[in-house]
Parts: structure tokens; C-alpha cells; sequence
């Protein structure tokens, strides 16, 4: 990680005096830069206490300008990563053997990928740029760097930051990973066992989300302009992160959460947590329009800090999941039981294209299951199911 420090403050330091605009040849896939960075230091770089390393720096110019979009203060960026707090590593690594780190702000999250995902990544660059220069409310993965790190000797380590979903005074209390596909989506986990660390997925899913009327229509105008994009682009396996916040302490008792511990897990008494926790909304709703007329985005927009209702249904992996017509057939009775939310989402994942693998992939599991229920299958068929699985699960609040 302090290879990976350093290097990070050499790119930003280095290039925050820049001012201009972007190049053709800024998206270039060949605008890398090497840096040595030898444990003495060196005219560019520090002394450390490391071995001795290269660093490498994609398109450094572009995520430059993405963090200024994004209104990421350069300042800011460098100490959440590079300052004395220590990096922290979340769990064990996914099916990909990707390893995550979340800085101490949460406000960042940094992944190690392999070689064919930044190769997809600066790819698809100039269009991402485009796409989330044109639209400040994409739902796509906010992306802020990417760099390789290569100790002599060793093996290149690659890098991108990338913004948390999950960054908020908010505790979540349950987050979904959602696809639109049926085959092998259920948590491996008994019920005793689910909490707030375990990402549940499509047939575990228990919820609808009633937005109101000028959200619901925001995000479905949003969620069809990501997925055309993705679509183009012929990226597929990508999922809907959603994370819940309940706000009805009640709703929480019956699932055996605790609202009442703070994102830093100092204990507070119940009405101050309480207390807390109600005034939220009212001190975000009251700041939003001196930060719009400040020119900063509004606490409360598309996929942060979302007021919703959720309403309980019968769980997917209660149904035939591979009846007729897979998930979009199902009809999932309703308790009446509907509690107040606060949702945060947003699209990940979007570095896979359909390559030979996945294609390899479709066919074999092809031959064992329904097709239209893996998750494998083409970038238009993908963005198909998913708009639909979307729009079945999120509806608008009448």
C-alpha cells in the first residue's frame, strides 16, 4: 500500500498545476508514463522506506479532469489516500480475486483488476468521459485513476480508484447485488447468518422500492441512458449496487439490526441516535439549495441519500426460478408491511466485455440451465433483462 501511496501523490501533485483542455491524444492507450521511484529517492520522487518500484500512470490528464467533474478536491483526494490513516482492507476477495481497500473517509474505494479490464477501461475512455460529462446523474461506476505498480523483481499490481456507494453518515443495514438473472443469485449464507456486511442478491431479494414520481422518472431516464451506453460499448455482467438504510427503528428490531450504533461504532443513547438520525433529512433538504447555488451538488440526488418507501414481497428464491419467462413471470404477493428508507445505488462492475470467455461460458452453461437465467449472455439481451428486473423491482410511490 505505500508503494501505491506514494505513486498516488506524485501523479496528482504532479499534474494538479496543469490547466488546459483535454487532447485527442490524452485518451490515447498508449499516454502512460513510467516512474522510478528507488528507496534513496530520485530529482522526482521522495526517499521511502519501500523497495525499489515503477509506477505506471494511465491517461493521467483525463482522470484529472474526471476528479475536477466529479468535484473531487485534489487536496482532499491525496489525504484520504496518502495520509497517515491506513488504508483499510475489506474481506476476503470476490470470485474475481480482486482485492478492495476503502480509504478512511469512505470515500474512495481502491480495486486491483487484471490487465484485460484496463485494457476495456481506457477503451472505452473518451466515451465514458462523454457519457458522465453529458449526464452529472449516471449511475456507472465513478472512476478516478489508474495506475500499475512493479516492485523490481516482483509482479505489476494494477490499480483503479473508484468512488464508494456506500459513503454516508447512514448506516446500511442491508445492500443487493443485483442482476436480472436467476442462476446461482441467492446468498450461500443461512438467514441467522445475513447481516449488514453480507451482499444479498437477485432471488434474495425480498423488497420493492416506491419512489416518488420525479425521482422514479429521473432514474428510469438514467438506468435507459447507462444501459444504452454499456450496451454500445458491448459490456455485460455488470449489477445495480443497492444499499438500505431503514429509518423506521421498528422495521429494524424485527430483523434483529440495531440502528442505534454510529458508522464509527461509538455507542450513543437511543433518543440522541434517534434524534440524529430524524434531522438528517431536514438538515440535508435545508443545505441542498445553498450548495446548488454554491455549485455543488445537492446532498440528496439520484442514487445518494434517497428517500424511498420499501415494501416487503415474498423472496424470489421462494418461487420456481426457472419457470417460464425466468424472474420476469414471477407475481410476488405483498404483506402490506412498507417502512421509510433512505436508498444508495449505482451501476458496477461495467469493465467486463463479452469476450471469448464469457461467450465460452454462455455456451456450457447453456447446455446444464435455462440460458435466459445465466448471467453470461449478450451485451443487448443483458441490457434487456436488467432494464426490466429493474423496473420491476423499483416503482413509482402513488
Amino acid at each position: 500500500m505505500l508503494n501505491l501511496q506514494l505513486g498516488i501523490r506524485h501523479s496528482v501533485g504532479k499534474h494538479a498545476s496543469i490547466v488546459r483542455d483535454l487532447k485527442p491524444s490524452d485518451f490515447d492507450p498508449r499516454e502512460k508514463f513510467w516512474t522510478r521511484f528507488p528507496p534513496e529517492g530520485s530529482k522526482n520522487t521522495p526517499p521511502h522506506q519501500s523497495v525499489e518500484f515503477r509506477w505506471k500512470d494511465y491517461c493521467p490528464m483525463v482522470f484529472r479532469q474526471l476528479r475536477e467533474l466529479f468535484q473531487i478536491d485534489p487536496a482532499d483526494y491525496m489525504l484520504a489516500i496518502c495520509g497517515n490513516d491506513a488504508l483499510r482492507e475489506l474481506s476476503s476477495p470476490g470470485k474475481s480475486g480482486s482485492f478492495f481497500y476503502l480509504t478512511q473517509d469512505d470515500r474512495f474505494m481502491i480495486k486491483t483488476v487484471k490487465k484485460s479490464e484496463v485494457k476495456v477501461l481506457i477503451r472505452m475512455l473518451p466515451r465514458y468521459y462523454h457519457h458522465v460529462f453529458r449526464y452529472e446523474n449516471s449511475l456507472v461506476t465513478k472512476f478516478f485513476g489508474v495506475h500499475c505498480v512493479k516492485p523490481v523483481g516482483g509482479l505489476k499490481t494494477r490499480f483503479i480508484v473508484m468512488g464508494n456507494l456506500f459513503c454516508s453518515e447512514y448506516r446500511i443495514h442491508r445492500r443487493f447485488d443485483l442482476k436480472g438473472s436467476s442462476h446461482g443469485r441467492t446468498t450461500d449464507k443461512p438467514e441467522g447468518e445475513i447481516d449488514e456486511t453480507t451482499t444479498l442478491k437477485d432471488l434474495d431479494l425480498n423488497f420493492v422500492f416506491r419512489l416518488q414520481r420525479k425521482w422514479f422518472q429521473e432514474f428510469v431516464k438514467q438506468i435507459d441512458l447507462d444501459c444504452e451506453f454499456l450496451e454500445s460499448e458491448r459490456i455485460m455482467d455488470y449489477s445495480l449496487l443497492v444499499g438500505v438504510h431503514f429509518r423506521d427503528d421498528n422495521t429494524c428490531d424485527k430483523m434483529g439490526l440495531s440502528p442505534f450504533l454510529l458508522r464509527t461504532g461509538k455507542k450513543e443513547s437511543f433518543q440522541h441516535e434517534k434524534f440524529l438520525r430524524g434531522c438528517r433529512f431536514l438538515e440535508a433538504e435545508l443545505q441542498d439549495m445553498d450548495r446548488v447555488i454554491a455549485g455543488w451538488k445537492p446532498l440528496i440526488r439520484l442514487g445518494a441519500n434517497m428517500p424511498a418507501r420499501a415494501e416487503r414481497v415474498a423472496r424470489r428464491s421462494d418461487f420456481d426460478q426457472y419457470s417460464p419467462g425466468g424472474l420476469g413471470s414471477m407475481i410476488h404477493p405483498c404483506s402490506g408491511e412498507v417502512c421509510e428508507v433512505v436508498l444508495y445505488f449505482g451501476i458496477i462492475d461495467i469493465l467486463q466485455d463479452y469476450d471469448i470467455s464469457k461467450k465460452l461460458e454462455h455456451a456450457y452453461k447453456s447446455l446444464q440451465v435455462d440460458p435466459t437465467s445465466i448471467s453470461a449472455v449478450d451485451p443487448k439481451l443483458y441490457s434487456k433483462r436488467f432494464r426490466e428486473f429493474i423496473g420491476r423491482i423499483f416503482v413509482e410511490d402513488k
